[in-house]
């Protein structure tokens, strides 16, 4: 392993259990529902329709769960980093997601932000697999949409 590479390592294994860190608040608007919707087309009237969706328990519109969860790209650009930059890593990448749960649904015009707490660091070859627990939060909410 190159010294890197070790210390990287060993800089994403001091980050294990650290509290979470919150991102900024992101709106997600009933026009960004509409583009997703147009985008994956699910046209799904709870999300796209707001008279509709005004007569189920939601009582009005909800953003996708899949748009929520593209989210996190952008989200978590927002959280302080946690972690220092290391010189000679290259990049990161999204090798999946462990679990997934659209606990509570998002109404159109929700603040939304994320939050990220490593919880565990593998080498693996000359690569380093970070598992962060992310959770969705939305303003005012007690539920969130959790992701790991």
């Amino acid at each position: 392993m190159s010294e890197n590479a070790q210390k990287a390592y060993e800089s994403m294994q001091s980050s294990i259990g650290v509290d979470p860190v919150a991102g900024d608040w992101f709106e997600l608007t009933q026009e960004r529902i509409n583009d997703f919707a147009d985008t994956t087309l699910d046209h799904q009237f709870i999300h796209i329709d707001p008279e509709r969706a005004a007569q189920t328990p939601f009582g009005g519109t909800v953003a996708h769960g899949f748009l929520t969860l593209s989210m996190l790209v952008h989200l978590s650009t927002t959280i302080p980093v946690d972690t220092p930059r290391l010189d000679g890593v290259l990049m990161g990448v999204n090798y999946g997601l462990n679990k997934v749960r659209f606990i509570n649904p998002v109404p159109a015009g929700s603040r939304i932000r994320a939050t990220s707490q490593t919880i565990d660091v593998v080498l693996k070859g000359n690569a380093i697999d970070m598992t962060r627990l992310m959770t969705v939060e939305i303003e005012g909410k007690r539920k969130t949409c959790a992701y790991r």
